[in-house]
């Protein structure tokens, strides 16, 4: 475990080529525990909280350049310090990790975008509806995390979603208070859902990987995505929707495996 320059990570896996995972919005870099513990002993992972989530420090303002600089050099502090790692982000995540291989290529040998695109996102109104729920909850008034998953259920009838959204919210001596910084994320929910411009290219192999059942990656999104990424190849998983790796998780890990272990680039 290590907290360097206000972004919190942990490894999973002590042997092998090196994975850092990024999480989506509201999420967690344990998210992917599961998955980096099926990975091993082939590779060791890093888990990272992205800025304003888990462990991670809290920000004023959102942007996807500042987010991918900051985990950049979190990177560049630790886990890539001896070399380009591969690097997976899901959705927001996805985002923040095109940005960082497009700014940071030196940091990233194969790039792994699941099931987002660089362009805005068609979802948006699904966490508004998702993060105006939880910021509606009275947090004084809970005795247990059970009765925030009872106020929800009608608003957020998914028990899955609920109880992934559910894990930001905390315990402690003042009572329950959130993780993430909510305040920030819905006001950012906009930015959140775009992704700037950018000229440069990456010119590495990067796999893009698609739920079958999801919406957020589109034909239209192809040309920018060829542009940006030249050495792309498509997958798509079958089955499952935006939580690609929570809802097909051996499909997830063997498209990995297989991406990944195909060599590294000279």
């Amino acid at each position: 475990m290590s907290e360097t320059k206000a972004i919190h990570s942990t490894e999973v896996g002590d042997a092998g080529d090196r994975v850092v995972f990024l999480h989506g919005l509201f999420g967690q870099g344990r998210n992917f525990t599961q998955i980096a513990k099926a990975m091993t002993p082939d590779f060791r992972s890093l888990l990272v909280d992205l800025p304003n989530h888990g462990r991670s420090q809290w920000s004023e303002t959102f942007s996807y350049a500042d987010t991918a600089d900051r985990v950049a050099e979190h990177l560049a502090d630790g886990f890539a310090g001896d070399g380009p790692v591969h690097l997976v982000g899901h959705s927001m995540g996805g985002k923040v990790a095109m940005l960082l291989a497009l700014r940071h290529p030196h940091l990233v040998e194969r790039l792994v975008v699941v099931d987002i695109s660089p362009a805005p996102s068609t979802g948006a109104g699904e966490f508004e509806h998702l993060l105006g729920s939880l910021a509606g909850l009275e947090l004084e008034g809970l005795t247990r995390r059970s009765d925030a998953d009872e106020q929800l259920a009608e608003a957020i009838p998914d028990e899955r979603v609920r109880g992934f959204l559910l894990q930001n919210l905390r315990s402690g001596s003042d009572g329950f208070t959130w993780q993430a910084n909510l305040g920030l994320l819905r006001e950012e929910l906009e930015a959140i859902g775009d992704f700037p411009h950018v000229e440069e290219t990456f010119d590495h192999p990067v796999l893009w990987m698609a739920g079958e059942r999801s919406g957020y990656v589109t034909a239209d999104a192809e040309e920018e995505m060829e542009r940006l990424f030249p050495r792309t190849v498509q997958v798509t998983i079958k089955g499952a929707g935006h939580w690609v790796h929570s809802e097909k998780p051996e499909a997830f890990v063997s498209a990995l495996r297989t991406f990944l272990g195909t060599g590294r680039d000279d």
